[in-house]
């Protein structure tokens, strides 16, 4: 067994208690905490298992980390504070552990990373003998590894788009989708995710790893934005009302240029009412789905829609943390170092089916 620390049980860190307490392997050995009313309480219930797991979550990182735990899922936000972050992992990594996160956007593509993003992970890796693996869904699985994958069942191929397209509505985070998307916004307000460069500095690290994968060289990255607004107010279950004329959906494009042309794309159309922009692309049912598309001969077309307790926004993290969880083990038997998806492989269950922990 691995032991296995959670750090953070917010949206990722939830489904990640979850998907340790429910993997042969692992063993859940601590879960950390930043907010002082959730420590003491067990990860259970944080979780939201229905049932107590033994473990009592803690804020105390210097004991859990001084413990030397083999593996460990950092789930904590890196969005709005990407240095602390990245502090965190390198502690984390320098103790000794494997280390798998979602939240480090520039260390998707570590090849392409800057130095002061790949440096002290490396330099940790050196001193404390951890590794590092960052994925997720989008970023993550849905535009390295399924393209990859799927690109090889064709002859020719002109061009790659993986597209995510999500109603925010069901996605438990108001402030990402109302601020830094600009949901519910007037059109003249800047989302800092839309912000000029910002989605290149996210996605363009995994149309570089796909461009490796495909053997070919991306010769700049481009970015396409568009905004539209809500024709009527409409009201949500989860965030209230937003107001007719507020931004209702957001479509934007990271473009890599293969041959002067855009052949690998990341796309993503994001509503928070399905009546707003309705022209542009839409999930074949539900509230979100992840599509890949393979244009060339024969032309492929792949959707993946999860859902976890009925909500496919919960259900795309459960398939965020199923990547990184799973990948534990591998990375425990592997050498120390800083790993990206071409080198992690995305296996089959083994040992799970049907199994209930």
């Amino acid at each position: 067994m691995i032991p296995t620390v959670v750090w953070g049980t917010g949206n990722v860190g939830r489904l990640a208690v979850r998907a340790v307490a429910a993997h042969p392997d692992l063993d859940l050995a601590a879960v950390l905490v930043h907010d002082p009313r959730k420590a003491g309480r067990d990860a259970g219930d944080l979780a939201g298992l229905g049932r107590a797991l033994g473990v009592a979550a803690t804020g105390d990182v210097a004991a859990v980390l001084a413990a030397r735990p083999r593996a460990v899922v950092y789930a904590a936000s890196g969005e709005l504070r990407p240095d602390d972050a990245l502090a965190d992992v390198v502690r984390a990594v320098r103790a000794g552990a494997v280390v798998v996160t979602p939240a480090l956007y520039a260390l998707y593509d570590h090849r392409s990373a800057p130095p002061e993003a790949r440096e002290p992970v490396l330099k940790a890796v050196a001193e404390g003998g951890g590794s590092l693996f960052v994925s997720g869904v989008d970023p993550g699985w849905g535009n390295d590894v399924l393209p990859s994958l799927v690109s090889g069942l064709g002859r020719d191929i002109d061009a790659i788009r993986c597209q995510e397209l999500f109603d925010y509505t069901s996605y438990d985070q108001e402030d990402s989708v109302r601020h830094l998307v600009g949901m519910g916004h007037p059109l003249d307000y800047e989302p800092p995710m839309l912000a000029p460069t910002v989605p290149s500095m996210v996605w363009g690290g995994q149309i570089r790893l796909l461009a490796r994968a495909l053997g070919v060289a991306v010769e700049e990255i481009r970015e396409t934005v568009e905004r539209r607004p809500l024709d009527t107010a409409v009201t949500t279950a989860r965030m209230g009302e937003f107001a007719a004329g507020t931004q209702g959906a957001v479509r934007f494009e990271v473009q890599g240029i293969v041959g002067g042309e855009p052949r690998l794309v990341v796309e993503h159309v994001t509503r928070v009412h399905p009546s707003c922009a309705p022209d542009w692309p839409a999930p074949p049912a539900g509230d979100g789905a992840h599509r890949v598309i393979v244009e060339g001969r024969p032309r492929i077309e792949v959707t993946v829609q999860a859902t976890e307790n009925g909500n496919h926004a919960e259900g795309g993290n459960a398939t965020a943390v199923g990547r990184l969880v799973n990948a534990i083990d591998w990375l425990a038997a592997s050498p120390p170092g800083l790993y990206d998806a071409l080198d992690v492989p995305l296996r089959p269950a083994v040992g799970r089916l049907g199994r209930r922990p």
